[in-house]
């Protein structure tokens, strides 16, 4: 009762077994099957909820996911220690455990062989060895197929788990560097990325004053606090700080003060300045420092207008050192991007010059064609235009036979010379236009 699809999936052939007198008409055989307590069942609903909702929440989207891993690694650690009690006394880190549960698996199934995995993943040979001889003479249980498999799913869970929220926390360190180092320096990755999360942007932060971020993330409880006019509260978000649980209680709402007043001035750092450095985060951080040790010892801590001009000196210094790191770097990637292009220019002209002698010779031909077409067609229309120059002007001319006509005619048949043709050639010649006949 209680448990969800996730933690009876795994328990499904076993409830249809015991469950099969349900499902058989009385004729045939029934297995007999002996049930077997599953206490992953009531831990399904627990483990989907935990991990859906309770790992980045809209408040504190960049936290590390602690509450899946604790919700998963508890049970884990309970179900197999019925199996190998003695493992719990010998580790106690959830991941390392869970990791060397999937490794071990059935204790009996240990020997001298897996010395070096279990080294591999401890990381100590002692503990390696009192592993193996706690699981030679172990009071443990005897544990069933079923279970191991179950044990095996969970131990991929939280190592799973544990491998995101180290990669979570890579990614949010190196994304605080680069946003807000000062804060990042001053106050912690994870407190200065929610105190953000919680403003809406680092601008909102910069423009709150120190006394809104003091009590950041207490909302409910200032409002309250007002309607009932008691105490308001002294610290919301900042109290994750590692400052404020270092002072005394006397002195929690007076560090928490000075605390919400550097951390305004680190967010304006961040905020508004063109090359971002670390410089005065470590500085502030300083002068935190020497308050705490103030209210402690009553030494007189050193005055911001002298720290802030070694801050200022030193930022300037690395500036500058930055300056010139993002020029060497422009410069390079131009002398990269002029190589390129040169490259490719010589390339294109290489290209050009090995293209074969045939596709010349063609582009040659085509522009002599062309040439000749051209002129085919100048002197077409020099004939048409004189053409209509002569009907315009009336004069009528017999059209001649072209050379090619003239040529194509057959050759004349070798004639004797009479008298009477003799006359017919004098006749023509005169112009008559009529021929006697002989």
């Amino acid at each position: 009762g209680g448990g969800g699809w996730s933690g009876a999936l795994p328990h499904l052939p076993q409830n249809v077994l015991t469950q099969q007198h349900l499902y058989s008409d009385g004729e045939t055989e029934q297995v007999p099957v002996t049930p077997q307590p599953c206490p992953c069942c009531g831990l399904g609903w627990t483990v989907v909820r935990e991990t859906c909702c309770g790992g980045l929440r809209s408040g504190d989207a960049y936290s590390p996911p602690d509450p899946p891993l604790t919700v998963v690694s508890s049970p884990h650690r309970e179900w197999y220690g019925y199996h190998f009690p003695e493992l719990i006394k010998i580790v106690a880190e959830n991941h390392t455990y869970c990791r060397l549960a999937k490794l071990i698996g059935n204790r009996k199934e240990l020997s001298e062989e897996s010395l070096p995995m279990l080294e591999e993943v401890i990381m100590d040979s002692a503990k390696a060895q009192a592993i193996l001889d706690a699981s030679r003479s172990s009071m443990g249980m005897d544990i069933s197929p079923i279970d191991l498999i179950n044990i095996e799913s969970f131990s991929n869970r939280v190592v799973s788990l544990a491998e995101y929220r180290k990669t979570l926390q890579d990614y949010l360190r190196s994304k605080m560097n680069q946003v807000a180092p000062n804060l990042a320096t001053l106050i912690g990755e994870v407190v200065g990325a929610r105190l953000i999360s919680h403003a809406g942007s680092l601008t909102n932060l910069a423009k709150y004053p120190a006394s809104t971020v003091q009590i950041l993330g207490a909302e409910k409880a200032l409002f309250r606090a007002l309607k009932t006019k008691s105490n308001t509260p002294k610290y919301g978000l900042i109290f994750h700080s590692t400052f404020i649980g270092r002072a005394a209680a006397k002195n929690k709402g007076r560090i928490s003060r000075y605390l919400a007043n550097k951390c305004t001035i680190a967010s304006r750092i961040d905020c508004f300045s063109d090359v971002l450095t670390s410089v005065f985060g470590v500085k502030l951080r300083d002068q935190v420092e020497e308050r705490l040790a103030f209210y402690e010892t009553g030494e007189a801590p050193r005055k911001n207008v002298d720290v802030m001009k070694e801050a200022a000196s030193e930022a300037a210094e690395v500036t500058a050192k930055l300056k010139r790191k993002l020029e060497k770097k422009e410069k390079r990637k131009k002398k990269r991007e002029k190589q390129a292009l040169e490259a490719l220019a010589a390339e294109g002209e290489e290209a050009e010059e090995r293209e074969p002698a045939e596709k010349r010779i063609k582009t040659d031909q085509q522009v002599t064609d062309g040439e000749v077409v051209k002129k085919h067609k100048q002197k077409k229309q020099k004939l048409e235009e004189e053409g209509t120059e002569s009907v315009s002007n009336g004069m009528q001319e017999t059209p001649g036979k072209s050379k090619k006509q003239r040529r194509k005619l057959p050759a004349a048949e070798p004639t004797v010379i009479t008298p009477g043709s003799k006359k017919k050639k004098k006749k023509h010649s005169s112009g008559a236009g009529e021929v006697s006949s002989p």
